[in-house]
């Protein structure tokens, strides 16, 4: 059997992911981190972007991402630091990863 899976071009995903990406506040984040499904994408990177290139299984620029510590998943002392100070993310979900970014304060 092939792989059937439903392509879409480059402008399509960009707008699917766009429209999936919402809000989420520690409190609704903490049952993914607790599976190890959170990857905090830093501040610099677009989280679109990121999850374009999640969902179009690009490992090397994924991987490219992860040695210049531009993405990771997150560890307990990001959720420490979560926890106490209540943060709000961007997130979208490119499954099995739930990709977060902190959103920053005005």
């Amino acid at each position: 059997m092939s792989d059937e899976r439903i392509e879409l071009n480059s402008d399509e995903l960009r707008q699917k992911i766009n429209l999936e990406t919402g809000s989420i506040e520690w409190n609704e984040l903490v049952r993914y981190f607790a599976k190890g499904m959170v990857v905090v994408i830093g501040r610099d990177l677009d989280l679109i972007e990121v999850a374009e290139r999640f969902a179009a299984d690009d490992q090397t620029q994924v991987a490219t991402w992860i040695e210049q510590e531009k993405i990771a998943r997150a560890q307990d002392d990001d959720a420490r630091r979560w926890h106490e100070q209540n943060t709000t993310f961007w997130s979208v979900v490119v499954a099995p990863w739930v990709l977060v970014q902190e959103k920053t304060s005005h």
